[in-house]
Formats: C-alpha cells, structure tokens, sequence
C-alpha cells in the first residue's frame, strides 16, 4: 500500500533543505526532496522557483510540523543548549560546546 506525501516546506537552497531533512531523519521521519536540480538555473528563473521542497508521509506530516515550527521559532534568537548551559547562536544545529542536539529533551 502506497503512502501519500505532502510537501511540508520549501527551503531557500539545497543547504537549507538538507539541512531540515537530517533533522527530520533523526527524528525518524522519512523525507523526500524535490526541486534540488533547479538550482543550476537560479539568476534565470525566479527565486521561488529554485527553492527546494521537503515532503513527508502524511502520516508523519504533524510531528514534522511541530519540528519545522520549533525551527523557525529558535532560527529567531540563539538557544540555551539543555545539556551544558551554554547559549548557542541560532544557525547552530548542535551545542558547540558539548555536542548535544538542539531539540534534545532536557
């Protein structure tokens, strides 16, 4: 039985979008990209056009979701890492410091 996909974001580039999508499969989400090859033609087409889509099963649509919102909160201001206590700038993934993932449970 096929599963159907949503497309839950585009990212602005290729970096972006792999990115969110290690940060889903850590969460044991299945991601998909579309859009990657686009990005030979960015000055030629439009912006949006080259942006590069996640999609997820839609059975995993809300958990990433949530993941994605908390994404865009934290890309707003820097994060207290819950392992060390250090703050770390908001372009970071991982504590600088100790190594721990960002969304880890405290």
């Amino acid at each position: 039985m096929s599963q159907t996909w949503c497309k839950i974001y585009d990212a602005g580039n290729a970096l972006e979008a792999h990115s969110l999508k290690g940060m889903l499969e850590a969460q044991q989400i299945e991601v998909q990209l579309s859009g990657e090859g686009l990005a030979a033609a960015a000055g030629e087409l439009p912006a949006n056009v080259v942006e590069v889509g996640l999609w997820v099963k839609a059975s995993q649509q809300a958990s990433a979701q949530r993941l994605l919102e908390q994404y865009e909160r934290a890309d707003q201001a820097g994060w207290v890492c819950s392992g060390c206590g250090e703050h770390n700038g908001s372009q970071f993934e991982l504590c600088w410091r100790c190594g721990q993932d960002r969304l880890a449970e405290p």
